[in-house]
């Protein structure tokens, strides 16, 4: 059986999607004197108006249908090339009705947790009611462009960036032989094979080529923005840019502050610093400027919305909420007040 909160969110959520088209408030998301224009250029708006199904004292138009298949991603439209599969979602919206109907009947759409749904979807509908006046990347002319990346150029330099192979020993007389080891090892076979027999790094022993061993990944020297490695600690990646060439080992033991242990550092790849042209940024600035947009239309649309309805928030009644992260079901509860009307415990 399925429980109240449940139906609640599935049976009602779907009824304000696919059933919303025949209330007055939203008349326009379905049928209606328009739809033709909104649903699909392939149907008038009198063939848009046409009943294709009636469920007790609601209907479903052609033009209901047609927006269902249209708001669908592409991939989703394939399903429905066939009339039996069509048909297979002509019913399932019915199902839809038949559900959200009994379960508005049984009182189901007053729970707090549907109502919350029903209010992210018509937010999703407002928003997107917003973005309608956005720009398309493609519209955004050339010097909008250009200017944007003269603004912003520092986005658009890429740092130089080094690869580096680790060994990590556990104290620095283990190291100390380690280092003169690896400064000998002629080729990266011979490092790889050093780092598998002797590197406390977990990863030293996966199952990679011999010559790949204690990859580190890619750093970028420690001055520069967004360079951080989560394996490589500053002070490795420091390290890294002193050595002169692809292939030569740090002579130097590097240490970590707090950190026993001890790295030996050597260089496998190198890729120059470069600075994007406009025309190589061309298609992100693009991207960027429309985000940009979309972010101020939402940001108006809100700030209108708080003239109209004025916001207040009463802090000390959000105090109170004390999330338990050992609860099993329930994140969030409120204390209660103490017997003595003092504050909550």
């Amino acid at each position: 059986m399925i429980s109240r909160p449940s139906l609640a969110r599935t049976a009602v959520l779907a009824a304000c999607l696919l059933s919303a088209c025949n209330d007055k408030a939203l008349q326009t998301a379905g049928g209606g004197a328009d739809a033709g224009k909104r649903v699909s250029d392939s149907i008038t708006p009198e063939q848009a108006a046409k009943v294709l199904a009636k469920v007790g004292d609601r209907t479903i138009t052609l033009g209901d249908f047609v927006a269902a298949i249209k708001n669908m991603d592409q991939f989703d439209r394939l399903r429905y090339q066939s009339p039996e599969r069509r048909k297979e979602l002509l019913r399932d919206m019915i199902n839809v009705e038949l559900l959200a109907d009994e379960a508005v009947a049984r009182g189901y759409d007053k729970d707090p947790m549907a109502q919350q749904e029903i209010r992210a979807i018509l937010r999703t509908a407002m928003m997107d009611q917003a973005h309608a006046g956005a720009p398309t990347p493609n519209s955004i002319s050339e010097a909008d462009v250009q200017a944007y990346y003269e603004a912003h150029k520092g986005q658009y330099r890429d740092p130089e960036r080094r690869r580096i192979s680790v060994i990590v020993a556990p104290d620095d007389g283990n190291a100390r032989a380690l280092l003169d080891a690896a400064l000998k090892a002629p080729t990266a076979a011979k490092w790889g094979e050093l780092v598998r027999a002797k590197s406390l790094d977990p990863a030293a022993k996966a199952n990679v080529p011999i010559d790949l061993a204690g990859d580190f990944g890619l750093v970028v020297a420690p001055n520069e923005a967004g360079g951080e490695n989560t394996k490589a600690p500053r002070e490795v990646r420091a390290a890294a840019f002193e050595i002169p060439n692809v292939g030569q080992v740090y002579d130097k033991l590097v240490k970590v502050p707090n950190d026993a242990r001890v790295y030996i550092v050597r260089l496998t790849q190198k890729t120059d610093a470069h600075e994007r042209t406009v025309s190589e940024a061309d298609r992100s600035i693009r991207v960027k400027i429309v985000q940009e947009k979309v972010r101020e239309l939402e940001e108006d649309l809100l700030a209108r919305l708080r003239l109209e309805y004025p916001v207040q928030i009463d802090d000390a009644v959000l105090a109170t909420v004390h999330v338990d992260l050992s609860a099993p079901s329930g994140s969030a509860s409120a204390p209660r007040e103490s017997p003595d009307g003092g504050p909550p415990r």
